[in-house]
């Protein structure tokens, strides 16, 4: 069996965005044998906020058979711009520390970095470079494109950013990624596509069985009675969560469709605001990760905005979710995108930005409780053929194994 040291900012116990899938891999390689470490941050996701319990300083732990050493970094409470950018090179500074902690006492035969936060992908690639291993990088956001689409790379630091995201991109070994059009980016990128494999984000399987309840978790919020338009996740420009706002003012006039927003993030403050002259909107806090499946059975339709020009350089891992829970997906992306591909068939897609679309889609969704059944059943199938975690987990370990092999043949 092989040593394998993974370095990431997102780690459990952060329960949405990539957090959930880096723990997902490290205890999948874990339960396959091999040793695992985990070089990451200290919790602080969606809240931009450091969860309670952990402090600024390294924190060496074994969590479900995973060694994991959480580095100390800045986490702003605005993260835009600048700040965002000392967040990320906080922890790449703080994680190549903390290399010399977790690999004291083994050498690693691979080492897998994840990103976000790209900027510590130095770390990996010295650390492999050393140790004569295998380095891997996994891109779940092209986060310098999409730091251009929603303005938080300030301009002076355009032409450096895109020249290092190349250069990092044609390091490693082996480039991983989470979609058909971000892997058609990173083949672009990287000038050829040799070495790249597609490793999906999964649906976790407790979502859409018979065991949620949304009636109960409808009461626990206490939301009025008519059809729910959901969004649940980070409350962030990314997300183009003001698009809802926007169409949630523009149809306070259907008073049995309500918008509820269960979240947290930067742009929470906006949110609450808004809710709080709309009758039709409702903020509610982000719901613990095992009320999942009720909150998500809750919704009759799901919402997804996307801005525009990112939705290929991002595949939101709520989409999984959404889909297994058997209910129609109204997203906002442009035609072509793997996140309008992965849709199709299972809700409505309007281009991004159109206000008026999303609303006219809403309304039809609303009005037809049929269509929204037959929408949700292809949901759930296309979630059980394409976002099996069981059957993912199995496509990652399997594709660092090979690589592995064949580094030692």
């Amino acid at each position: 069996m092989a040593s394998i040291c993974l370095v990431g900012l997102n780690y459990a116990p952060e329960p949405i965005g990539i957090g959930p899938y880096t723990q997902g891999w490290a205890e999948a390689l874990a339960a396959r044998g091999h040793r695992v470490q985990v070089v990451c941050g200290v919790p602080y996701y969606p809240q931009w906020q450091r969860f309670d319990g952990f402090g600024d300083g390294f924190r060496l732990s074994v969590e479900n058979g995973v060694r994991v050493l959480r580095v100390p970094h800045y986490v702003p409470a605005d993260p835009g711009g600048l700040k965002r950018l000392v967040h990320y090179a906080s922890f790449s500074v703080n994680a190549a520390r903390g290399i010399a902690k977790a690999v004291s006492d083994v050498r690693p035969d691979a080492v897998i970095a994840v990103a976000p936060a790209l900027l510590a992908s130095p770390v990996a690639t010295r650390l492999a470079r050393r140790c004569g291993a295998l380095s891997w990088l996994h891109v779940q956001d092209f986060e310098v494109e999409a730091a251009l689409a929603t303005g938080l790379l300030p301009g002076w630091a355009t032409g450096f950013g895109t020249r290092f995201e190349r250069s990092m991109l044609r390091r490693f070994d082996r480039v991983s990624s989470i979609a058909p059009g971000m892997m058609r980016k990173l083949a672009e990128k990287r000038g050829h596509d040799r070495g790249l494999h597609e490793l999906r984000n999964w649906a976790e399987p407790s979502v859409g069985t018979g065991a949620a309840n949304g009636a109960r978790m409808r009461q626990s919020l206490g939301l009025p009675p008519g059809t729910i338009a959901l969004y649940s996740g980070n409350l962030a420009r990314k997300q183009g969560i003001g698009i809802i706002l926007d169409t949630a003012r523009a149809m306070a006039d259907m008073t049995d469709l309500h918008f509820v927003i269960c979240g947290e993030g930067p742009a929470v403050a906006e949110v609450r605001d808004t809710a709080a002259g709309v009758a039709n909107l409702h903020y509610r806090p982000l719901q613990p990760r095992e009320a999942l499946p009720d909150l998500l059975d809750m919704a009759d339709i799901h919402l997804l905005p996307q801005i525009a020009g990112a939705a290929d350089l991002v595949l939101p891992s709520k989409l999984a979710n959404m889909l297994a829970s058997g209910r129609p997906v109204v997203a906002t992306a442009d035609a072509g995108t793997s996140l309008a591909a992965e849709v199709a068939g299972c809700g409505i897609v309007v281009p991004a930005g159109d206000s008026a679309g999303l609303a006219a889609s809403i309304a039809v969704l609303a009005g037809d409780a049929a269509r929204r059944t037959a929408l949700g059943r292809a949901a759930r199938a296309r979630a059980l053929e394409h976002w099996s975690k069981d059957a993912l987990l199995a496509q990652c370990t399997a594709a660092i194994e090979q690589a592995l092999a064949e580094r030692c043949a």
